[in-house]
């Protein structure tokens, strides 16, 4: 005896039950016809996409997932589907799995944990199920979980005890740096558990700031991997699996590898930009080119992400660029294939300048002369991204945006920051790994000391410490929590630790108007940073 299942690895949109329904058809009939599988088992909430947030409280959602099950029951034949969605009871909803075989909803799960941590705030929707859920299949007894459920003991232990001979779940887990590791992990804590194999389908795409992976698999009951999908990718991963009396053993098949840090991240941001432009129907993007380093990444990942052809550069000098940034900006531009045009900030700078000059007269020049440069530019910007109906894509990184090293209304204009979570650290990596495919970042922009160029010979460091001395301190503080104490301790000195966590406390109120951006660590600024703009919290 035999059971085949398919893992349907797929990226819906969020709110569009509709096209979801429509593309969960559309594999299921490739499991069905292509595979032969008795079971296609698709992602958590695949019918609503992850997380729909507060579309769930909406009458419209509540009635297109009634329409979708019924859609799905009357279509799907010669197969079992399983499939993630909001299960509306009352005034209840629940995070469920429905089993559809035979024209009907023959099973059907309630998630059990419900995450409400980090970027997850599931207790705000959903009310937790109670039950363990075993469903037959092709004769052997499946038990069903959803995502957090495993991440803990206990649900799996009940679908085993509940006669279950494999686990199923389903996931809508997002990407960070060392997700995959830890789910797998977390896979083999719960298979040696309940010496049950377990077959795992994750979701994959861009959701706003998050970014789903896949990296489905299979993992027999000895904890190996026996098959892994790749990641980043939509994909079908088939698995057959031997039935020995009450034992189920996955047969190997095709293992992806698990991508290092700089190869998985810059495909999680090429993913992110892909996906935020197109579902937003966007025909293309346009950005600031100073020949910098953080534009010049941000310009490989839209031509990545989008085609040179969905990709329109502006170079916009001052009396301050130097001539090497302006001639940097262009090969890289003309190597890539980019429309690229050249506007100069001077008779607006000028003007702004005469305009306020009465009003600043007797004071020196600061800050605001920088800032002036930096709005002329996003104003520049943003009237191309109107006009062409482009979609602006900011360059911060998260240096930057952690000590507020940017200017509101203008480097941080723009509709999405696909490098908003890369330190300035990353970004130097990635740079050398995009460079590593092929070259494309010419080696002066990676090789110069960072400059944002608004004042004579101006340097990063004039108003930061050194990167790499900044930006352990950040992720010390930002994705650890560490106190100065902790930091300290580590070999930092103390009065540039608390300068940097200083100037961190200063400007939230920058990071909270700052444009959505891509989330690849453990804690981006977004979803899961809620810091009070208005504190007097002492780090220390």
């Amino acid at each position: 005896m035999t059971l085949k299942v398919a893992i349907a690895q797929i990226n819906p949109v969020v709110g569009d039950v509709a096209g979801n329904v429509a593309l969960i058809l559309h594999k299921v009939a490739a499991a069905r016809d292509e595979f032969g599988a008795d079971l296609v088992v698709f992602p958590e909430l695949a019918l609503c996409g992850y997380p729909p947030e507060d579309l769930l409280f909406h009458g419209n959602m509540r009635r297109s997932v009634g329409r979708a099950l019924e859609q799905l029951c009357a279509q799907v034949e010669g197969i079992s589907l399983l499939v993630g969605y909001p299960e509306y009871e009352d005034d209840r909803i629940y995070n469920s799995a429905a089993l559809i075989a035979d024209g009907r909803v023959v099973a059907n799960y309630r998630k059990r944990l419900l995450p409400n941590y980090g970027v997850f705030d599931e207790q705000r929707y959903f009310t937790a199920g109670d039950q363990a859920c075993v469903v037959e299949i092709a004769g052997v007894r499946c038990g069903v979980t959803i995502c957090e459920d495993i991440w803990r003991s206990g649900a799996a232990g009940a679908a085993q005890e509940a006669g279950a001979q494999v686990l199923l779940v389903i996931n809508g887990s997002p990407y960070d740096t060392t997700s995959q590791r830890r789910r797998e992990d977390v896979i083999r804590a719960r298979v040696a558990e309940t010496a049950l194999p377990l077959i795992y389908c994750n979701m994959v795409g861009g959701q706003d700031e998050l970014i789903f992976d896949g990296g489905s698999m299979v993992v027999a009951a000895d904890g190996e991997v026996v098959q892994r999908a790749p990641a980043f990718e939509d994909a079908m991963l088939v698995v057959d699996c031997e039935i020995k009396g009450s034992a189920v053993r996955p047969l190997p098949g095709p293992i992806a590898p698990m991508l290092e840090d700089e190869s998985g991240v810059y495909q999680a941001l090429v993913l992110g930009v892909r996906d935020y432009v197109n579902k937003h129907r966007f025909p293309g993007v346009v950005l600031g080119l100073s020949g910098g380093i953080d534009s010049a990444l941000t310009l490989a990942i839209a031509v990545d992400a989008l085609g040179a052809d969905r990709v329109r550069t502006v170079m916009m000098p001052s009396r301050y660029t130097a001539g090497i940034s302006l001639a940097d900006a262009q090969a890289m531009a003309d190597g890539l294939g980019v429309h690229h045009d050249v506007i100069s900030i001077e008779p607006i700078f000028h003007s702004v300048n005469q305009a306020l000059a009465d009003l600043f007269a007797g004071r020196d020049e600061d800050v605001t002369e920088e800032n002036i440069q930096s709005r002329c530019r996003g104003m520049i910007l943003m009237a191309i991204s109107n006009k062409l109906g482009l979609m602006l894509l900011t360059t911060g990184n998260k240096s930057e945006m952690a000590v507020g090293y940017a200017t509101l209304y203008g480097d941080m204009a723009g509709g999405f920051a696909p490098i908003k979570d890369c330190s300035k650290s990353m970004v130097f990596r990635l740079a050398d790994y995009r460079n590593s495919l092929g070259a494309v970042i010419p080696a002066r922009i990676i090789e110069r000391p960072p400059s944002a160029e608004l004042r004579h010979e101006q340097k990063d460091t004039d108003s930061l410490p050194p990167y790499e001395i900044m930006d352990p301190i950040l992720s010390a503080f930002i994705e650890e929590d560490c106190s100065v104490d902790d930091i300290v301790a580590r070999g930092f000195d103390r009065a540039t630790v608390g300068r940097v966590l200083g100037m961190v406390k200063q400007n939230e109120y920058k990071r909270r108007q700052a444009p959505p951006g891509i989330r690849v660590s453990r804690r981006a600024f977004g979803r899961d940073w809620r810091y009070p703009i208005t504190s007097g919290f002492d780090a220390g």
